[in-house]
């Protein structure tokens, strides 16, 4: 992860790295090639006529487990526990860090290899790591497999900078064999942290030899998904920085991406794969904050800390409270993201008490009450705007869950202001059978409940709610007219009818394979029914441009060449009308993306699926 001294706060861009690693090339064979030669990569290139978005991230079967879990662990675990946050200099000063310690407290590289030579986890116990994120309700765990210290926590036949053969530990353990089995037992879900950046790899920084630590890592991601076959693949250490150089690319994002789907084509994949952008894997990595409103392009997952680091510091005691993490829990599902919490094992592999109750004591309060249901499967309420007193989230089409951080007290009303009009048909305290009113009032309903909060954390108020059936398309698409020029110029090459607009063509592919990857241009038209009479945000996510008109009214016009981006309009729409829909799409050279979007108050952020599209 981000070193917290190089993190900007509060910002969802993409996190440049900074600071010198002084060090010489390692005098372990942690730069050697494999000890086998390496398994026969998949292609990673298709050429003209591939698609390589496969599916629709925000509705897949794909996804849908982990959109349903919403609330994960993480595990940050390497080489650097050993140091437990601290290293001493040769002249006596001391200098901390986490996971972080090797580059900003400059050790040499001989020396942190003689310390990892002492690593002995012998304390790590994978069935009391699962039983924590069983106790805190959490669904799924990611453990870094290898940090930016270049260093495996399995025993990787690639090269021996790794637990197996650079440590104390038994080496007949396989702490990532051990996680999975229990992990498998307890219905949790495993996933693998990977740094793309290695600070020990002599071949990472140089151009010339890339290809070789390239094929390297390759093959232990091929280990990884093999050996252990994981639900998903975290990767990070995406970011430009200096020494060592990494000059990771969208380009070599986008192959790598190709790489691991080709070993499974269910793993889910995180945007640090390329370049932390909207077009790059399948969800999205704010770290360290939550995101105000829902994100738009792309399902999000927000990665946080318990206390102050990533990995094991023994001098950080600035924990945050159990009330804290359950709120920003209950924040991150009403926004319908995920939250990824992390905790750092000490040099024995033992993870701390102060983790272990928090993330307890936040269980308790999911499973208490049947409060979990504001979380697990929950999403955006989208009918009301978020009140200050807490957050609402909505389960499926007829359930609001209003968790309340701050009481009214007896009798005194909750303010909800509708964004749109529906119906409260009742309501209940979760844990309580306090009495609640409902009234409209204003522009919006006043809920008042006639006792006492039932936890100090969050009371849940559960409503149902009464809205508009939505207006079920027949569709089958809109008419698809592609030219092999980026000008719309003569007759089209291919004419067809597209079921969505959902293309990840990225370097080398195109809509058809009789049309080049470079400088082609698309234009879809028909005519598209709304399910639901709102106020319809409308998304693009393009490059190099994308315009779309609704009606014969522009509603986005995104006509300049840019890079992946996301780009919105807003149009009045009735259930169940057909309006005409035009949308225009250039390539221009290089990468193509294109998807089309829409959300609204009583509509989930999606695809806009080929039922509600018509060719006319």
């Amino acid at each position: 992860m981000r070193h917290p001294a190089r993190r900007p706060a509060r910002t969802l861009g993409v996190l440049l790295g900074a600071g010198l690693l002084a060090s010489a090339l390692p005098s372990v064979s942690g730069a050697a090639e494999p000890a086998q030669p390496s398994p026969k990569a998949p292609r990673v290139t298709d050429g003209p006529g591939t698609n390589y978005a496969v599916d629709d991230p925000f509705t897949s079967d794909r996804t849908e487990w982990w959109r349903q879990d919403r609330f994960g662990m993480f595990i940050h675990f390497g080489a650097y526990s050993n140091l437990e946050g601290e290293y001493t200099r040769q002249d006596g000063t001391v200098c901390q860090d986490a996971e972080w310690i090797m580059r900003q407290c400059d050790i040499p590289k001989d020396a942190y290899e003689k310390q990892a030579a002492t690593f002995d986890p012998s304390g790590f116990d994978a069935k009391k790591v699962v039983k924590a994120a069983k106790d805190a309700g959490q669904r799924y765990i990611v453990i870094t497999s290898k940090h930016h210290d270049g260093y495996a926590m399995w025993p990787t036949k690639v090269n021996k900078w790794n637990l197996r053969d650079h440590s104390s530990f038994d080496k007949r353990r396989d702490i990532m064999r051990e996680l999975k089995k229990e992990a498998d037992k307890a219905g949790i879900k495993l996933g693998f942290y990977y740094s793309i950046w290695d600070w020990h790899d002599p071949d990472f920084a140089d151009p010339a030899t890339f290809p070789k630590y390239k094929k390297r890592m390759y093959a232990q991601l091929k280990e990884l998904v093999g050996e252990y076959d994981p639900a998903l693949l975290w990767f990070d250490g995406e970011w430009d920085a200096e020494n060592p150089t990494n000059r990771w690319s969208p380009k070599d994002g986008a192959e790598l991406e190709r790489y691991v789907k080709g070993l499974k084509p269910s793993l889910l994949v995180n945007n640090r794969v390329g370049k932390r952008r909207v077009a790059d894997g399948d969800f999205g990595t704010p770290e360290q904050e939550i995101p105000g409103q829902p994100v738009d392009g792309q399902p999000w997952e927000s990665c946080m800390t318990l206390n102050g680091h990533w990995g094991f510091a023994r001098y950080d005691h600035e924990w945050k409270s159990a009330a804290e993490l359950t709120r920003n829990l209950l924040s991150t599902a009403s926004r319908s993201g995920n939250y990824l919490l992390n905790i750092g094992p000490d040099k024995k592999g033992r993870v701390p008490d102060e983790s272990v109750r928090r993330l307890r004591a936040m269980g308790d309060w999911l499973r208490a009450n049947g409060q979990g249901r504001a979380v697990y499967g929950a999403g955006y309420s989208g009918l009301v705007e978020k009140p200050s007193w807490g957050e609402v989230s909505r389960e499926g089409s007829k359930k609001l869950h209003a968790a309340v951080t701050e009481w009214p007290g007896k009798g005194r009303p909750l303010h909800l202001k509708a964004r749109v009009p529906f119906d409260i048909t009742g309501a209940r305290v979760l844990g309580s059978g306090q009495k609640v009113t409902v009234k409209k009032s204003g522009d919006g309903f006043d809920i008042t409940p006639s006792g006492d909060a039932v936890a100090d954390t969050a009371t849940v108020i559960e409503l149902a709610v009464k809205s508009p059936g939505g207006v079920r398309g027949k569709g089958e698409g809109l008419k698809a007219e592609i030219w092999d020029n980026d000008s719309f110029e003569g007759t089209p090459k291919v004419t067809r009818t597209d079921g969505g607009i959902n293309y990840a063509w990225r370097f080398d592919g195109s809509p058809d394979a009789s049309v080049p990857a470079d400088n082609f241009s698309t234009r879809w038209s028909g005519s598209i029914q709304p399910r639901y009479t709102d106020t319809y945000t409308f998304s693009t996510v393009s490059d190099d441009t994308a315009k779309v008109w609704i009606d014969g009214k522009l509603v986005i016009d995104a006509g300049v060449p840019h890079d992946p981006r996301v780009d919105k309009g807003t149009v009045k729409l009735k259930a169940g009308e057909k309006y005409d829909i035009k949308v225009e799409h250039r390539e221009q050279g290089g990468e193509a993306h294109m998807k089309l979007l829409w959300s609204s108050p009583q509509q989930q952020q999606e695809v806009v699926p080929g039922s509600q599209l018509y060719k006319d």
